[in-house]
């Protein structure tokens, strides 16, 4: 989820870097499944007001996008959305979507003062602002549940901090749209410091998805069962951590978070992604496998999933069925998901200087 800058100046008529911008990087690799390597023209990363056509063109009359879209695809709009299930065309903030169009067409728009990126970046303001749950929270495009998974809480608080922290490319937000945002923002935060899990008393991180009503963490798909999530946890640490006054109760937030994320690091191991000869396979259509080995000099890494009254390590099968091994999980599901990776790295990286700072 890092922000990589995409102009040279933020004044009208300024120009776009042409260095990449991994904001689409999410909707990219889902977009190119169902494509099964079809090739396709593609705007080049400086084409910034073609790509900016292209968003407003894929915006929903809600304000809002569809997730999994190739925001640089060189193809007609209308037939691609046509060529979607209905269900696949709804708004979302999933796997990145909206927010980050939202984003590009703010800097579009501050780069090249053509109003119909601010208007396009507005009309997904209050999108944002009109699907925000009472809890404080958004949800998921496939569970019904506040949602952490795939980045929907951190990427909606994180724009919203963006406007509050004054970004040059939000300047156009005037001061009544800035208050409806920032009591969005508080409500969110509220809801975050609320679902943050307690255990006999301590707090540690947090989990993908709650409730609704009951703010108790749920599942989502069959696969991804009720548990602490490392990876979404070391995004919301990294948001609290960019509170410029943090409260007394976001303070504690982050230090419990970041206790749990040092008491559950794996250290002398790593993930390795090995080649399968024909009579190796699990599964005929998969030609490699991924194992746990042992490496002294691994950095830590963290599980996607642990049990959340124990800590223990847990994985899911498609059929909803949890096992413990890497190993036991089948083929597709053992290379097709980040079952293990570095996301607490950031946040210990980080905290130091964070810690330093507030208790000057």
């Amino acid at each position: 989820m890092k922000k990589i800058g995409i102009f040279l100046a933020l004044l009208p008529g300024a120009v776009m870097a042409q260095q990449p911008s991994n904001r689409f990087a999410d909707d990219l690799d889902f977009w190119k499944k169902p494509m099964k390597g079809a090739a396709y023209a593609r705007y080049e990363v400086g084409q910034y007001r073609q790509i900016a056509d292209n968003i407003l063109a894929y915006q929903n009359e809600d304000g809002g996008w569809p997730k999994n879209l190739d925001m640089r695809a060189r193809l007609n709009p209308d037939s691609v959305v046509l060529a979607l299930k209905p269900h696949s065309r709804r708004s979302t903030l999933d796997n990145n979507a909206t927010y980050t169009q939202i984003e590009y067409l703010a800097e579009a728009y501050t780069a090249t003062g053509d109003e119909r990126y601010r208007d396009g970046a507005r009309r997904g303001i209050e999108y944002m602002l009109a699907t925000q749950y009472p809890n404080g929270g958004w949800r998921g495009w496939d569970a019904d549940a506040l949602t952490f998974n795939d980045g929907v809480m951190y990427g909606a608080l994180s724009l919203w901090l963006d406007v509050l922290k004054n970004k040059p490319y939000y300047a156009w937000v005037d001061k009544a749209l800035k208050e409806r945002i920032r009591g969005s923002w508080e409500r969110g935060l509220d809801a975050v410091l609320k679902t943050q899990y307690v255990r006999d008393g301590v707090k540690t991180v947090w989990a993908q998805q709650y409730d609704h009503e009951t703010l108790l963490p749920v599942k989502a798909r069959a696969y991804e069962l009720p548990g602490l999530a490392a990876g979404e946890s070391a995004q919301i640490v990294s948001l609290l951590m960019r509170i410029s006054k943090p409260s007394p109760e976001v303070v504690e937030a982050v230090k419990a978070a970041v206790a749990w994320f040092e008491a559950t690091k794996i250290v002398g191991k790593k993930v390795v992604t090995v080649k399968l000869a024909p009579e190796q396979r699990e599964d005929p259509s998969i030609a490699v496998d991924r194992i746990v080995v042992d490496d002294r000099q691994a950095p830590p890494m963290w599980a996607r999933y642990y049990e959340l009254d124990t800590d223990e390590i847990f994985m899911c099968r498609r059929d909803g069925v949890k096992v413990y091994r890497l190993c036991d999980v089948p083929a597709e599901r053992r290379v097709g998901y980040a079952w293990y990776g570095p996301w607490g790295n950031s946040v210990l990286a980080k905290y130091p200087a964070w810690l330093a700072k507030i208790e000057k």
